[in-house]
């Protein structure tokens, strides 16, 4: 979802990388959906999640500890799941200027979201055994 390559582009394999794509392009909408007249609540909220799931998933990188990553990963995955309400609800409502951006956003939400599932699931994993 790189801007210079456009959302068509092969994703990047990194996930904090993606992640950071996804930020910005959620950046963009939102500048974009602030304009929608009673949207500004809504576009607020999704600036808030979809930037929140990127910075915790590069703060993931810099954990001090095993335990520390899981969190930082769990909180990058709650974010995504939020950023991903709130596109379902702009989507459903029918409120976005670019509905087919919406829709890309809300898939590569979802993408993200089972990546960090599967991240998270695997750490509580292998912290058990």
């Amino acid at each position: 979802m790189n801007p210079a390559h456009g959302m068509d582009r092969k994703p990047p394999r990194d996930t904090r990388e993606r992640a950071f794509d996804f930020a910005c392009e959620i950046v963009k909408f939102c500048l974009k959906l602030r304009r929608v007249p009673g949207c500004q609540s809504v576009a607020d909220q999704l600036l808030r999640s979809g930037t929140g799931l990127a910075a915790n998933a590069e703060e993931a990188k810099a954990a001090y500890s095993r335990r520390e990553f899981a969190l930082k990963n769990s909180c990058a995955l709650k974010e995504g799941r939020e950023a991903r309400f709130w596109l379902r609800l702009i989507i459903r409502c029918h409120l976005a200027v670019e509905e087919e951006q919406a829709q890309r956003l809300c898939e590569e939400a979802g993408e993200l979201i089972g990546i960090l599932a599967a991240t998270v699931r695997s750490l509580r994993r292998t912290s058990i055994s």
